[in-house]
């Protein structure tokens, strides 16, 4: 990540968007990975009471959004989203989910990201793998 990274900054960008909407907090990063949360609650499940897998993505993508976004610099580019595929693997009711963006290709053009979904018992939520492209300004 750039060397002025900090959580600080990554959660400025929350207020205004989808992920005040959600809930979702920016909550740790190292070398090749962002972390974030959200919680599972009326605005996060489905009319099972189950978190919704939409919601999943959206936190997914979130997360591997922001990781790129984070790594490039602003005044030459920006990264937006090309393709995201999840595979749902057990339903939450209630607390929080926790993801985590790993690098697995940062090349000039596109980044990949795998992003597992855990919830608080550690337990695997969801896999979702991202694609964002990197855009010339």
């Amino acid at each position: 990540f750039r060397s002025d990274i900090s959580l600080e900054l990554a959660n400025k960008y929350v207020p205004d968007t989808m992920m005040e909407t959600l809930g979702i907090e920016f909550t740790g990063f190292g070398e090749d990975y962002l972390e974030a949360k959200m919680p599972v609650d009326h605005r996060t499940v489905q009319p099972m009471k189950v978190l919704h897998g939409g919601a999943s993505l959206a936190l997914a993508e979130t997360v591997g959004s922001a990781a790129s976004n984070l790594i490039v610099d602003h005044d030459t580019c920006f990264c937006v989203g090309m393709e995201i595929n999840a595979n749902h693997l057990k339903s939450v009711t209630s607390g929080y989910v926790h993801a985590r963006a790993n690098a697995v290709h940062i090349g000039r053009r596109t980044h990949i990201w795998d992003i597992r979904i855990k919830d608080e018992q550690g337990d695997l939520v969801c896999i979702s793998r991202l694609t964002m492209a990197v855009i010339e300004k």
